[in-house]
């Protein structure tokens, strides 16, 4: 590079021109040097077209303006010339007006002769051009020395200390700041004096230009040389003409969303127009382009991913790692950007306006925080070269990460400007092996303030039902658990509460989240003016957490459900009387007869067999979430894209998945899924195949045996079992008999009272009950856990005095024996039903409440708690799914888990009722 034709450089006259540097008007029509007219120049700093001076016309390359024929001119870089009328003969470099010494006019020369510019003399002759101490050959003519050597002494000879960067200067104390050391860099200690000196002096555009470059060169602080020297040409009581705008805003108290243009829409998928000015290291203008795929992605990748960056809506994420010596041979030399949107005005104007760019670098380095700049680079080898611009550079700066910023709505931006760059740099020292990881990306993003106040106004009111519920509910406890004052249980019942519902409470603001983005942002049809809360923003972190309390929560409440579960109390009255044959006269008294164990024994393994019973089929239900997630494709849905497609093809670019969206659309799947197996399972499967929780209270019947179950204290669940033909302990042909009266309605109804056939309830006892049951009880209590077959005699006789005395007084009980322990039964209220709370207290009668579903008691059972389980296993694969990106890794520990729950679920219990109604587990299987 010739760094003398860098600068060719005159000194300017003034005419009136834009000052770009001064302009707080940041969108402005969009030109290009080709559609100036002839008598204008394209002002590469301003970007615009400004007009020539008299006797001028634009260049062909239209960034300048030359003098007409017949003129000379004088042109110190600047991209206004001064022109002056020529009486004689122009120059051959039109910078001097001539006489002719041969009386030839036209200075014509003949062949064989060359023309000479003598400049003693002014004069010109044909010759043979000499190497002079005036004048340098350049094989065909004479040519004068750099133009700022005759602007400060006349002669191809620089003053001592005028010398800068190969430029002449009258004074180059102006570009000295007190002693601030410049970088170890070739092209810093070389031009960077000379470049203010030429734009402050000769307002030297391209000069101008390389000052700026210097600056965003160093992107770490701005508190160096160049900037420095920047600032003080911009703050000179005539500040250079042609200056680029360093910083987005020359007011740093303006907000950047107020110098954006007003009324921008976009449709949805739209390709966004950027263009880019580019300059190269020196300062010149390399015209506008297009941005396209590519264009400011360092990542390779095909055409069609690489575009998909600017579809309007479209969330981007690129990275890669590249070696640093590939990128110096894309970039041998740095190129600079400035970054405009286009658009068209209502006046259907093209329009172009600068986007702010923000350098991390700068402010993580600067204390009182950075303005946003206007130009950045990409990959820059040329500062640090030490000592030439041939060698291999010590360290190469490279942009490790580019994020365009789209912030909606673009049609009235407040205080954050619609679309805003940031950018990061890297620095390494090893060029040659050294990787560079790099990241671009593309986001979108809006207020978040609202969105933040609308969850914290559902999570106030639903929290507030919350705990109302959790008091409910507790007091519900504490009256069919006989409290009478609160206690440490009273207080850690009602945090057991408050949990479960502070877990639906969580669920129901996250799974509406979810589905409301859905809508709100999936569905937009015309101008987008919704964006997904941002990737990492207060939002989602709220969600992340909120999801993570209702789980969490979620899986508290499922065990405080279990704990309550397994630890019932639960007895089987057998109503059955034995037979009185002569076989039974000489026994002693304490040798009763008894009946047969075994219908006591199937009662209780039927029971045991439905613990674990659902009402959907866990199987099934991950196989039909994983058939609609990932096989129809559903799962797409959940990028951030305005995009539908349920199977984007593979070339297609393939945007980053939102968790809200994903867990949308995860746990609408899930629940969804799981709704049509319940309704199914309870519309069709229970009325047209197998209805265990019905049949069992039938098996009750059949087998002559009561099943009495305590939840709480003193609340509980009946199954009246007692045989309308007064035996079951029959031969088969008595059986299919009675069985058939009753298809016949030969033989009273099954209910507990006359002529009813409600068989199932749920009761409050008095104080006066429990108490008598405790005393009954408690030999069991004391014997819980031992084996008949293993029990000591004496224990075993005790245990099963207490088993026949509890016999006794439940079947006694429940036949109005005893008159100060009687019980009524009643309906339950609509309100009592909704509310699961019992207004009435027993205080002389216990309460039994009629329950002609016949499935009341199935709250002690899996059955009844299949929306505590759904909600589990719906935030569990959620959860699973959301963490590893990976349905089938969460399907697979979703039902893993699932089993290990229900093992567990079912061993307890089995052992819960072995140890409760003296059944052996052996008899359980």
């Amino acid at each position: 590079m010739d760094f003398h034709d860098l600068y060719g450089l005159v000194l300017i006259w003034a005419f009136p021109v834009c000052c770009v540097s001064q302009n707080d008007d940041t969108s402005f029509p969009f030109v290009e040097p080709k559609s100036c007219s002839l008598t204008e120049f394209f002002n590469s700093a301003s970007l615009q077209c400004n007009a020539c001076g008299p006797n001028q016309s634009r260049s062909p390359s239209g960034l300048q303006c030359v003098c007409n024929p017949g003129f000379t001119v004088r042109d110190l870089g600047s991209p206004a010339v001064q022109c002056s009328f020529c009486t004689g003969v122009v120059s051959l470099d039109r910078r001097r007006c001539l006489q002719c010494i041969d009386g030839n006019e036209n200075c014509s020369c003949r062949a064989g002769q060359t023309q000479v510019n003598n400049l003693v003399n002014d004069t010109v002759s044909c010759v043979t051009c000499p190497v002079t101490t005036v004048g340098r050959s350049t094989g065909s003519t004479c040519v004068l020395c750099q133009e700022t050597f005759y602007a400060v002494a006349q002669s191809c000879t620089c003053p001592g200390g005028n010398l800068a960067g190969g430029l002449c200067f009258n004074d180059t104390q102006s570009a000295d700041v007190g002693g601030i050391k410049l970088p170890n860099s070739f092209w810093y200690t070389t031009y960077l004096d000379s470049s203010f000196l030429s734009c402050t002096i000769y307002n030297n555009l391209t000069a101008c230009q390389l000052l700026t470059n210097m600056v965003i060169l160093n992107p770490e602080v701005l508190n160096f040389k160049a900037y420095i020297l920047y600032e003080k040409a911009a703050s000179l009581p005539v500040p250079p003409l042609y200056l680029p705008q360093l910083f987005y805003s020359s007011d740093p108290a303006v907000l950047l969303g107020q110098r954006a243009p007003q009324g921008l829409v976009f449709q949805r998928n739209t390709k966004i127009s950027f263009k880019i000015a580019r300059y190269d290291a020196s300062g010149h203008f390399l015209g506008w382009q297009d941005v396209t795929g590519g264009t400011l992605q360092l990542c390779p990748d095909t055409q069609k991913r690489l575009d998909a960056a600017y579809q309007f809506g479209t969330t981007y994420q690129q990275s890669c790692s590249v070696q640093v010596s590939e990128l110096l041979l894309r970039f041998p030399e740095p190129l600079f950007y400035e970054l405009f949107l286009q658009y068209q005005d209502s006046q259907g104007v093209q329009r172009v306006w600068p986007v702010p760019v923000r350098n991390l670098n700068l402010e993580r380095n600067s204390p009182g925080g950075s303005r946003d700049l206007r130009r950045f680079f990409l990959v820059d080898g040329l500062a640090g070269r030490p000592q030439s611009l041939t060698e291999q550079p010590q360290y190469v700066t490279y942009l490790s990460s580019l994020v365009l910023s789209v912030y909606l709505p673009t049609s009235n931006p407040g205080q954050i400007p619609p679309f805003q760059l940031a950018v990061e740099y890297s620095r390494v020292s090893d060029a040659t092996n050294s990787p560079a990881q790099i990241l671009f990306a593309v986001t979108y993003s809006m207020n978040e303030a609202s969105m933040k106040r609308s969850t914290t106004v559902a999570l106030g009111v639903l929290g507030s039902i919350s705990v109302f519920l959790a008091l409910l509910e507790t007091s519900s406890w504490s009256r069919r658990a006989g409290e009478q004052y609160i206690t440490m249980t009273t207080v850690v019942k009602f945090i057991a509460f408050l949990i479960g519902n502070l877990a639906n409470t969580f669920f129901l603001v996250t799974f509406g989240t979810g589905i409301y983005w859905l809508i709100a942002f999936k569905g937009q049809r015309g101008t987008v003016g919704v964006a997904l809360p941002s990737a990492g923003g207060m939002v989602e972190t709220d969600f992340i957490i909120y999801l993570s309390l209702a789980f969490a929560f979620k899986a508290l409440q499922l065990i405080h459900v279990l704990v309550v579960q397994v630890t019932i109390s639960i007895f089987f009255i057998d109503w059955e009387k034995p037979a009185h044959t002569g076989q039974t006269a000489g026994r002693k008294q304490s040798q009763a007869p008894s009946v047969s164990a075994w219908r006591t024994f199937f009662v209780a393994n039927e029971w045991n067999e439905i613990q674990v019973v659902r009402k959907l089929s866990p199987l099934l239900q991950l196989f039909a979430v994983l058939l609609v997630l990932q096989v129809i494709g559903v799962e797409n849905i959940a990028a951030r894209d305005l995009n539908l497609d349920l199977q984007p093809g593979a070339t297609n670019y393939q945007a980053p998945w939102s968790p809200i969206l994903q867990y949308g659309i995860t746990a609408a799947v899930w629940l969804g899924v799981g709704l049509v197996q319940v309704l199914f399972f309870v519309v069709i499967y229970e009325h047209f195949v197998e209805d265990k929780i019905r049949q069992f209270v039938d098996l009750c019947a059949v087998s002559n045996v009561s099943v009495f179950i305590l939840m709480h204290r003193c609340y509980g669940f009946y199954i009246h079992g007692r045989s309308v033909h007064g035996r079951a302990d029959i031969g088969i042909e008595a059986m299919h008999a009675n069985l058939r009266r009753e298809e016949e309605n030969l033989c009273a109804l099954r209910g507990l009272e006359a002529n009813s056939d409600v068989q199932t309830f749920e009761f409050l006892l008095t104080e006066k009950v429990r108490y008598q049951l405790d005393r009954i009880i408690l030999p069991l209590t004391e014997a819980a856990g031992a084996r008949l077959r293993s029990a000591a005699e004496g224990t075993l006789v005790q245990t099963m005095k207490a088993y026949h005395n509890m016999n006794r007084f439940l079947s006694s009980f429940f036949e109005h024996v005893h008159k100060d322990m009687d019980y009524i039964v009643k309906d339950k209220l609509f309100l009592e039903k909704i509310m699961n709370y019992e207004f009435q207290q027993p205080v002389e009668k216990s309460i039994f409440y009629n329950d002609p579903d016949g499935i009341v008691f199935s709250k002690v059972l899996y059955y009844s708690s299949e929306l505590i389980l759904l909600l589990f296993d719906t935030l569990l694969f959620c959860i699973i799914s959301l963490g590893s990106q990976n349905a089938v890794l969460a399907a697979i520990l979703t039902y893993v888990i699932q089993q290990v729950l229900e093992f567990l679920r079912y061993y307890i219990s089995r052992r819960n009722l072995s140890s409760k109604t003296l059944v052996d587990q052996r008899f359980l299987i």
